[in-house]
C-alpha cells in the first residue's frame, strides 16, 4: 500500500487541482492507496472539499479545530498512518498547496523499495530545479541547506528543506515507538520538524536517497504558511540540541536506540 498524507490549511484552491492528480497517478501504480489529509483548522472550504472527496476516494481526515501548526499536524499524520502500514508499504508526505507534482510519487516508491528508507524529492539533485521561485527565496533556500549540511551532514542528501519525501513504513513505525511523542519534538518551531525528522531518523540508522524534482512553485495557490523567523530559531535550538557537548541528541539518542534495538530484537 502506498499511503500519502497531506497537511492542509486553508486549501480550497489547491485541492481542486492536486486531488485529481493525485488519484490518477495511484491508480495508475495499479496497487492501494490512501490519502490521510490533516485538516489544521482551515476557516475557509477546505473541510467541505475533503468530505466530497472522501465520498469517492480512499481519503480519511484528522480534524483540527483550530490551527495547530505544521508540526502537530506532521505528528497526528505520521502516528496514524503507522497504525496502519505493514511491511513493504510506502509513505509519501507531500505539500497541498500544488507546488508538489504527484508525477513523482512512483520514482520515490521505486526508490525506497530498492532499500532506502528515507527518499528526498531534491531540487538539487542532477536533473532537478525550481520554477516561479523569486532570486531571493532560491538564496534564502541555498543558505538554508548549506547550513543543514553542515550542521546535520547525512550522507548523499543535497535536499534539506524539501517536504516531499517518501519513507519506508518499517522505519517510520520503528521511529514513532522509539521516539514516542518526541519523534517531532519541536512542535511549535514552524517548520523546524521538516528537518528534525531527518535527523532522528539518521540517528536510528535510516539509509537516504533522493530523487531528481522540480518544484512548481509557480502553481502555488495558498499563501505561504511558513514563518521564516519562527522557523529560523526552531533550526537554532535544533542545532543547540544536537550538538550540546554534555548529552545532546548526537550521543544520547544513538546510545538509547542501541540499548533499545537490543531489548526489543531489532536489527
Amino acid at each position: 500500500m502506498i499511503i500519502i498524507l497531506l497537511p492542509a490549511y486553508n486549501e480550497e484552491e489547491s485541492l481542486p487541482l492536486l486531488m485529481p492528480k493525485l488519484q490518477s497517478t495511484l491508480t495508475g501504480m495499479g496497487e492501494a492507496f490512501k490519502i490521510i489529509v490533516c485538516n489544521d483548522g482551515s476557516k475557509d472550504r477546505t473541510q467541505e472539499l475533503l468530505e466530497a472527496y472522501a465520498a469517492t476516494m480512499p481519503v480519511e481526515i484528522i480534524h483540527h479545530k483550530i490551527n495547530r501548526g505544521l508540526g502537530e499536524s506532521a505528528r497526528d499524520l505520521f502516528e496514524r498512518a503507522s497504525q496502519l502500514t505493514q511491511a513493504g508499504d510506502v509513505i509519501i508526505r507531500l505539500d497541498c498547496d500544488d507546488t508538489h507534482e504527484p508525477e513523482f510519487i512512483p520514482s520515490i516508491v521505486e526508490k525506497v523499495r530498492s532499500g532506502y528508507d528515507v527518499v528526498i524529492a531534491s531540487r538539487f539533485a542532477p536533473g532537478g530545479g525550481q520554477l516561479g521561485v523569486s532570486g531571493y527565496r532560491a538564496f534564502i533556500s541555498r543558505c538554508a541547506n548549506l547550513f543543514m549540511k553542515v550542521f546535520f551532514p547525512i550522507k548523499g542528501l543535497r535536499e534539506y528543506s524539501c517536504g516531499f519525501r517518501g519513507y519506508n513504513a518499517a522505519k517510520i513505525q520503528e521511529a514513532i515507538s522509539f521516539f514516542g511523542n518526541n519523534f517531532i519534538q519541536l512542535k511549535g518551531l514552524g517548520f523546524t520538524c521538516t528537518l528534525e525528522k531527518l535527523v532522528k531518523l539518521k540517528l536510528i540508522g535510516a539509509k537516504f536517497g533522493e530523487v531528481p524534482f522540480l518544484l512548481r512553485y509557480d502553481q502555488k495557490q495558498s499563501s505561504s504558511k511558513m514563518v521564516g523567523s519562527v522557523t529560523t530559531l526552531g533550526y537554532l535550538v535544533m542545532t543547540l540540541l544536537y550538538h550540546w557537548p554534555w548529552g545532546g541528541w548526537r550521543t544520547n539518542i544513538r546510545k538509547k536506540h542501541g540499548d533499545w534495538s537490543a531489548a526489543n530484537d531489532q536489527p
